[in-house]
């Protein structure tokens, strides 16, 4: 194990302990089994919506569990905590998955339901910028949260294949994150922000102008999130694991049917999320600003695919992109759970979410 990798280990032992004892803010059946579920976020939000409305929803009691989430701050935590048995599930990402399966210290758990696709990242700039396209950006400041978060590699990756030098045409500055990423392109401070879809809905959220500059054509298809599980979980708990994939598909087909009535689905599990003495219209409002980039990140973008399945070709673009060299995945995923998982009526989850009223 390196230094690094000691070091996180106990960051991410006591962000555990502190998640668990904060616990969770809504009732849970005391008959149902419980199910640890980690998420890198510092507090609860909406960012991870589809993850967590089944339990207000009825769909985590329909299969036996209630679930209890810990936001355990960091991706990186989340990993540790999954490895160490400490959460039952938890959100992976590639971006710290990868570097650890190509350096032969991955721990064997396995993404095995993919619960946001790619592609999340853009780039935005004043409403009166004269920027019209990705090439227009030579020569400017463009601004990040911070470099060792994804929109940096990506967003280089993507100007380095139009022959824009990412090292000499551009300037990168870090600026933060949320809101604060937009008050520096609201003041000048940089020119354009890279930055990814919920993100975006928070600036948005805010009241702060700005224009997502058009993609452009044959970008990565990579910075997809996964719900990730140990080998063994998923050998002893089978139907415990499938039947948070199906709650999570229901959730995610419920949110796309209508994106209303998952954001008030929410508010009932979360309400100290709703902005300050807003009304329950902005509430709902709020928790929409954040969310409705990602809600359409649900559906695989693959012909022929079901809800949550995983293509293989994202890891190893992502790898190839970032250098990682990788010649087995087979530890990294699974679709084995895929065909139980999508065993229920898409249908009669699409009539529910526009009857709640909730």
């Amino acid at each position: 194990m390196t230094d690094f990798t000691r070091r996180q280990w106990l960051l991410a032992s006591g962000a555990f302990a502190a998640a668990l004892a904060a616990g969770p803010r809504f009732a849970q059946a005391a008959d149902l089994r419980p199910l640890k579920f980690g998420v890198g976020l510092k507090a609860m939000g909406p960012a991870v919506i589809s993850t967590l409305i089944g339990e207000v929803l009825g769909y985590n009691k329909q299969e036996g569990f209630t679930l209890i989430p810990a936001p355990l701050g960091t991706n990186a935590n989340v990993q540790i905590a999954i490895d160490k048995g400490d959460v039952d599930i938890g959100i992976g990402v590639p971006s710290f998955g990868l570097p650890l399966l190509a350096k032969g210290e991955w721990q064997g758990a396995l993404n095995y339901y993919q619960y946001t696709y790619p592609y999340k990242w853009d780039v935005a700039v004043k409403p009166g910028s004269a920027v019209k396209t990705y090439a227009g950006l030579k020569g400017l400041r463009i601004g990040v949260s911070d470099f060792g978060s994804t929109e940096y590699p990506v967003t280089r990756n993507i100007l380095k294949n139009m022959g824009i030098d990412p090292d000499t045409d551009v300037k990168w500055i870090a600026v933060g994150n949320g809101i604060q990423a937009g008050v520096a392109l609201q003041r000048d401070a940089i020119d354009a922000l890279a930055y990814y879809d919920t993100g975006f809905g928070q600036i948005e959220g805010a009241g702060i102008e700005m224009r997502i500059v058009p993609r452009p054509d044959n970008l990565p298809m990579i910075g997809g999130q996964f719900l990730t599980a140990r080998k063994a979980f998923l050998d002893k708990d089978r139907a415990l694991a499938v039947g948070f994939g199906r709650s999570v598909a229901k959730a995610s087909l419920f949110l796309l049917a209508s994106p209303d009535a998952g954001a008030r689905a929410f508010l009932k599990m979360y309400p100290e999320t709703a902005p300050r003495g807003s009304s329950a219209e902005d509430a709902v409002k709020a928790v929409l600003q954040g969310i409705t980039r990602r809600i359409q990140l649900y559906k695989p973008p693959y012909a022929d695919f079901k809800m949550g399945q995983i293509n293989p070709e994202e890891f190893r673009l992502e790898a190839q992109i970032f250098g990682y060299k990788i010649s087995d995945l087979s530890t990294f995923y699974t679709n084995d759970l895929i065909a139980d998982i999508n065993t229920f009526d898409a249908a009669k989850v699409v009539a529910e979410a526009k009857a709640y009223t909730g």
